[in-house]
């Protein structure tokens, strides 16, 4: 049974300044609004609504984070949540699909996402959710950018791979990482990113970017569950 099943809901935010004051290592999910961001996230952690996908792109703007550890039952128990005893946080950043979000809306979450991904110290890594027929667009390379100075990890999920045939898929994969292999620091030395394909409908990927995100989160899994029960993925534009 994956660490990652554990997550429930801790808190949201919608200024740097309420950010939680935990030390706990952060994991952060960005990607434009109909790249699959919400189903990816509930697929990893086994529960249907813990992300909440919005019906219209760029409304959810948000903030929100997600306790591993700190709570001795899952998601459905009300118990409160032991701050000290989190072992990490995943945090859902707001997908940046802004067709829908106003001039000024729009400014302030390109400022947050900016000023969160450069400079908070407890992310660990950034995981960017990309459709994979459609991968690495404006707002993608954007992402890239802030979030590459840092020197940390990122790691790509190229969603609804289902939807690519065999070739299809293994181009999208070498292309993605051409594009990743690209990005060098100013000594010539490549970053640390990799990237996977990932189908939430026919469960391609999910154990890949489980074991990266527990790897990257520095955590380890409990022992399998064979009794474990797996949710239905819901295939949305999410």
């Amino acid at each position: 049974m994956s660490k990652l099943w554990q997550a429930r809901f801790f808190t949201t935010v919608n200024q740097l300044r309420d950010l939680p004051t935990t030390v706990a290592p952060e994991i952060a999910f960005a990607g434009r609004s109909n790249a699959g961001k919400s189903t990816a996230i509930n697929i990893l952690t086994n529960q249907k609504g813990l992300a909440f996908a919005s019906k219209t792109p760029g409304r959810t703007q948000h903030i929100n984070y997600f306790s591993i550890g700190g709570a001795h039952v899952a998601q459905h128990r009300k118990d409160p949540v032991r701050v000290d005893e989190i072992e990490a946080l995943l945090v859902d950043l707001p997908g940046y699909g802004y067709a829908e979000v106003s001039g000024s809306a729009k400014l302030h979450w390109q400022k947050l996402l900016g000023d969160y991904v450069q400079r908070r110290e407890q992310l660990a890594a950034l995981v960017l959710i990309m459709d994979s027929r459609r991968p690495f667009t404006d707002l993608d390379i954007q992402m890239l950018e802030w979030f590459a100075p840092t020197g940390k990890p990122i790691h790509c999920i190229l969603t609804k791979a289902d939807k690519l045939n065999r070739n299809e898929s293994t181009n999208a994969l070498r292309k993605a990482q051409q594009m990743l292999d690209s990005y060098v620091d100013e000594d010539g030395e490549g970053f640390p990113f990799t990237v996977q394909l990932f189908s939430a409908l026919k469960r391609v990927g999910i154990d890949e970017a489980n074991d990266k995100i527990i790897d990257l989160l520095g955590l380890v899994d409990v022992e399998p569950d064979p009794n474990a029960v797996l949710v239905d993925p819901v295939d949305s534009d999410d």
